[in-house]
């Protein structure tokens, strides 16, 4: 079971602003942009502010942010706007805002740096594990546990429970580790099952 499930149930109470920035002029590959250029953003403020209270950025634009991949995507498909480049930055905005939201949590004592780059690379191998899934065939790959949406709801717990100041006990690092474990049974699953779509 992944958060990835309830995106037509979002996307249905989005709708209506998609219609409205369409008719607006604002294309599915503005919104992408925008996306990933607000999580290089976030991340830099949560990561070098001074005060923990930062890290409340995390949670609130990664909630945002998924309205965002929702509403370009919708831009994208209801509205005439696919197009090459926009498969490019759609795919290539999501990796670069993984990354961009996991590294500030380098900046909290109690996680090893280890931990935090061992996740931010796990994230790209998942993605890049669902990408291959057209190249050899099939089609593009969304199976969790830990997808996209799911990575999204647990580095924004991190970032709610630090930027409201509560304690962090030195195990709290070892739920990154498991964050990676699930993310190596996500790219196991999704290679399967590509595999077996293509058979």
């Amino acid at each position: 079971m992944s958060v990835y499930a309830l995106k037509p149930k979002f996307q249905n109470l989005l709708r209506p602003l998609v219609r409205v920035l369409a008719k607006s002029g604002v294309t599915a590959n503005q919104v992408t942009v925008f996306a990933a250029a607000g999580s290089i953003l976030v991340g830099l403020i949560a990561g070098l502010g001074a005060h923990r209270a930062w890290f409340l950025l995390i949670p609130v634009w990664l909630f945002l942010r998924m309205a965002l991949n929702a509403i370009d995507g919708m831009l994208a498909r209801e509205f005439g706007q696919k197009s090459a480049l926009g498969a490019y930055f759609n795919e290539l905005g999501d990796v670069v805002s993984d990354i961009a939201l996991a590294l500030p949590f380098l900046a909290v004592p109690v996680f090893l740096p280890a931990q935090i780059w061992a996740f931010a690379l796990a994230a790209a191998v998942v993605e890049c594990a669902g990408l291959v899934g057209p190249l050899a065939g099939a089609s593009r790959r969304y199976d969790g546990p830990l997808g996209k949406s799911d990575r999204a709801v647990a580095v924004g717990a991190f970032g709610l429970w630090i930027g409201l100041g509560l304690p962090l006990a030195p195990v709290a690092g070892w739920i990154w580790w498991a964050l990676v474990v699930l993310a190596a049974i996500t790219t196991i699953k999704r290679v399967r099952n590509g595999v077996a779509e293509v058979r």
